[in-house]
């Protein structure tokens, strides 16, 4: 089954970046598929592409509102209790930050990206399995950095000798689960997300060879995304043939 190879693509990819080693100014590091394994799992297993020839989209990494509460991708709470109708706890990462407590579905936050991401996904699609016939969302890097302040730092602003073998270990896994899928696209959600598909399917590392697509980051720190992402996101979609 195809989702049985996505939670064993998980666990190998957490295993290779968790005794991966960050510098200041990153500060705290979580990682979803380590305190929030149960959640994770459960999404793989329910979200995981019943048969090859869908969709699969990819994002960047947790944010702190989002997978790093629930350790779903673009996990807004709200969207993976209430839509999604997921249950369960989940622990407390290893050196939390102050400012980024995780509270799992307790957490009162919101993360926008994942609103407005799975909020246009449920008008379209109705219930969660329905969307997860023919799509799927995965992240490239499972792990959360921030810095002393509580800022959110992301993966490609990390030095070139730090990012070298967490890239390593994120390709591989995208590999993984493009070769279990064999989607027939693959979609960037934003440009970093949209490289690294072309990084690893140019390489000819992946046996697949889905078609690549972009889609608007959800972002609220993109000012095009604040400017009605949902209706842009379709249009792209819909012109790439996707939708």
């Amino acid at each position: 089954m195809i989702a049985d190879a996505f939670v064993a693509a998980s666990r190998r990819l957490c295993d290779a970046v968790e005794p991966l080693r960050f510098t200041e100014p990153v500060t705290h590091v979580y990682n979803p598929l380590v305190y929030a394994r149960g959640m994770h799992e459960a999404y793989l297993r329910r979200a995981a592409p019943r048969a090859p020839g869908g969709v699969l989209f990819l994002g960047m990494n947790p944010g702190p509102w989002g997978m790093a509460q629930t350790g779903v991708p673009f996990g807004e709470v709200a969207a993976v209790r209430d839509w999604m109708g997921f249950e369960g706890a989940v622990d407390t990462p290893a050196n939390e930050h102050p400012k980024r407590p995780v509270q799992g579905l307790a957490c009162e936050r919101s993360e926008v990206s994942g609103r407005r991401l799975w909020g246009l996904l449920a008008d379209r699609f109705g219930t969660f399995d329905a969307f997860a016939e023919r799509h799927v969302i995965v992240n490239y890097c499972p792990l959360v950095f921030m810095e002393a302040s509580g800022r959110n730092r992301t993966p490609d602003k990390l030095p070139v000798d730090e990012r070298a073998p967490l890239e390593e270990a994120c390709d591989r896994h995208l590999v993984e689960l493009i070769d279990a899928a064999l989607p027939e696209w693959v979609i960037g959600v934003g440009a970093f997300a949209e490289g690294c598909l072309k990084r690893v399917l140019n390489d000819a590392a992946a046996a697949a060879t889905p078609r690549i697509g972009r889609v608007l980051h959800p972002s609220p720190a993109s000012p095009a995304a604040n400017r009605g992402w949902a209706e842009q996101a379709v249009a792209q979609l819909e012109a790439l043939g996707v939708w």
